[in-house]
């Protein structure tokens, strides 16, 4: 009995140690390379630094680029679970008009969250009601790139380690499809 016992005791001490270890081991998925973001994304976007990326197969394809997002009282939403579920080339925005009363454009519209939220062409040195201004380029680089189901990841930037964050060298990444009315 003392043999079953100590054997017992034997493999009570190795699952132990299996589990502790595996638990210490994994601290969770690793950030894509120069990213706040999983492989799991295709869309990355750090809203401290102002900056997004594509990103396929665990790899960087496009960026850092230039953002903005939404201002104060219209902040865009955070999470690692979003999904891209609607895209429109020339949408325009039912919720937000221009001076003449008429749709305010969001070109090359990527949406990835209720609400509208949405990467799409715009100043990339203005806050939006929420999106993600893009400029042309990029929103069509997005548009093209990413897919109906694709995952988006949206940071904070708190720990994103990058500190210096002014708007200052982005000026020339505006586009001619510019307006103070979209999202």
């Amino acid at each position: 009995m003392a043999i079953v016992a100590g054997g017992a005791l034997s493999l009570s001490c190795a699952v132990s140690g299996y589990f502790a270890g595996t638990a210490f081991a994994d601290s969770g998925p690793a950030t894509v390379a120069g990213t706040p973001c999983t492989a799991a994304a295709r869309a990355c976007v750090d809203l401290g630094a102002k900056k997004a990326w594509l990103i396929q197969n665990g790899k960087v394809v496009r960026g850092p680029v230039p953002i903005a997002a939404g201002g104060d009282g219209e902040e865009t939403p955070t999470g690692d679970s979003f999904r891209v579920y609607r895209k429109d080339k020339d949408h325009k925005s039912e919720e937000f008009k221009l001076p003449n009363g008429k749709p305010a454009p969001m070109p090359w519209s990527v949406f990835f969250e209720d609400g509208g939220i949405a990467f799409h062409a715009g100043d990339p040195n203005k806050a939006s009601a929420g999106c993600i201004h893009l400029n042309l380029a990029d929103a069509q680089a997005f548009f093209n790139n990413l897919q109906i189901g694709d995952h988006v990841e949206v940071k904070d930037g708190s720990d994103s380690g990058d500190s210096d964050n002014s708007d200052s060298d982005d000026s020339d990444h505006n586009d001619d499809n510019n307006n103070d009315d979209d999202n």
